[in-house]
């Protein structure tokens, strides 16, 4: 086994872009079920 370099560790991505995908996804999903929410059951303002 050898040890990384400096530059080597820096160049090292771990999950944050797959995290920020899956939350970017869930996020859209409950808005487009908001939308739809909102033209199947629409409440008055009091």
């Amino acid at each position: 086994m050898r040890e990384l370099t400096k530059n080597e560790m820096l160049n090292i991505s771990g999950g944050e872009v797959s995290a920020g995908l899956i939350a970017a996804i869930c996020a859209g999903i409950s808005f487009i079920v908001g939308i739809i929410d909102g033209y199947v059951r629409p409440f008055k303002c009091k």
